[in-house]
């Protein structure tokens, strides 16, 4: 998620290649927003509201959007909310009260924000979704992600992959879900279950725990030890005896949580997938302990967002290729879309080639 490149320009650009062939999309497609604020001085401030800093490319990308938006020309307010949705509430009436004339929104809890993007909406202000759906609101102009749901898709493929390459069947998986407060973490399971329903209705998967539906698998604020302690309990209820042969992990941190706790109990490695190609992982899945992850590359997200800020500065709207796909609630946010790229240890060299931190890695 860290490959790097180097302009606005060239990210929109690639970004608009790689979306080709990826679901749940209108391929080629490009239209605007209504509603839009309308164009402002190059010299605005933005502002950039970010969730709580849960795992590496959160970090990365208060980094990149200070770098993109100066570089661009613009003054920058970048706040992470360590201490939960109230903080990110005041932040953005903050941005507000500043004059930012775009805001960028990586919610917390994306149904939380209705007030204060009521009283942006009214400011003039355009709001752009980052990384996370804000559901429930009319007031949100742009969303800019990954394809969420392919994501999932992803993972359930990498979790069967590897299964078969550990023999024949049946298997025991078990399932793990992120933060039931962000929207993501259901498209996540969703598209992860779309390939897994149907190796479970054929008997060739099975979940000794019976914990198979979203609400039961969720883990509180992408926190690894909520995971951990759940996978502890799991191990020593389920598995005194049966071998555990596969974990549908959402990301990277909570892969490593189910990791510690699979090695606490003594147990061989299973098959545990992944999310956003954190340093770790990325040297525990050379090593063969993880299998997979997800490579979304923050650089081209934060670049892609940037993109829409120029846009919306100089012509009053921004290009999206999805304008069907993402209903909040409340309406049918359009959204700009980039493809995410499933990583195991046969591809990883050639996907982080030009990642500058995690190449050597894969050597």
């Amino acid at each position: 998620m860290r490959k790097i490149i180097k302009s606005a320009a060239a990210i929109a650009a690639v970004s608009a290649v790689a979306l080709t062939g990826c679901g749940r999309q209108d391929s080629g497609s490009t239209s605007s927003a209504s509603g839009a604020a309308g164009t402002f001085d190059k010299g605005s401030l933005i502002g950039v509201a970010l969730p709580q800093k849960t795992s590496e490319n959160w970090v990365l990308a208060e980094k990149v959007f200070n770098e993109d938006l100066t570089k661009a020309g613009y003054k920058t307010d970048v706040q992470f909310a360590n201490g939960g949705v109230s903080e990110q509430q005041n932040q953005i009436s903050s941005m507000i009260t500043k004059g930012a004339k775009v805001i960028i929104v990586g919610a917390i809890d994306g149904k939380q924000l209705g007030t204060q993007l009521k009283q942006a909406k009214d400011a003039g202000i355009t709001i752009i979704a980052y990384d996370r759906l804000i559901e429930a609101t009319e007031n949100v102009d742009y969303y800019v992600a990954f394809d969420n749901f392919k994501v999932g898709e992803l993972q359930g493929q990498a979790l069967l992959e590897g299964l078969k390459k550990k023999g024949s069947g049946p298997y025991n998986i078990e399932l793990l879900a992120g933060s039931p407060d962000d929207a993501n973490s259901k498209r996540f399971f969703d598209g992860a279950m779309s390939v897994l329903q149907p190796a479970i209705d054929k008997g060739e998967v099975k979940i000794p725990s019976g914990q198979k539906e979203f609400s039961q698998v969720v883990t509180q604020g992408w926190k690894a030890e909520n995971a951990q302690k759940r996978f502890d309990t799991i191990l020593s209820g389920n598995y005194s005896s049966a071998k555990l042969d596969g974990v549908l992990s959402p990301n990277d941190t909570l892969a490593r949580a189910v990791l510690t706790s699979v090695k606490s109990a003594g147990k061989p490695n299973p098959v545990i997938t992944g999310q956003d190609s954190e340093v770790e992982s990325v040297k525990l899945i050379m090593k063969g302990d993880q299998y997979s992850t997800i490579s979304k590359d923050t650089r081209a997200l934060v670049g892609q967002a940037v993109t829409m800020v120029n846009d919306l500065q100089s012509k009053g709207k921004a290009v999206t290729n999805d304008d069907k796909s993402y209903n909040n609630g409340k309406k049918v946010v359009p959204a700009f879309l980039l493809k995410p790229i499933i990583v195991t240890r046969e591809n990883a060299a050639e996907v982080y080639k030009n990642d500058a931190t995690l190449a050597p890695l894969t050597k």
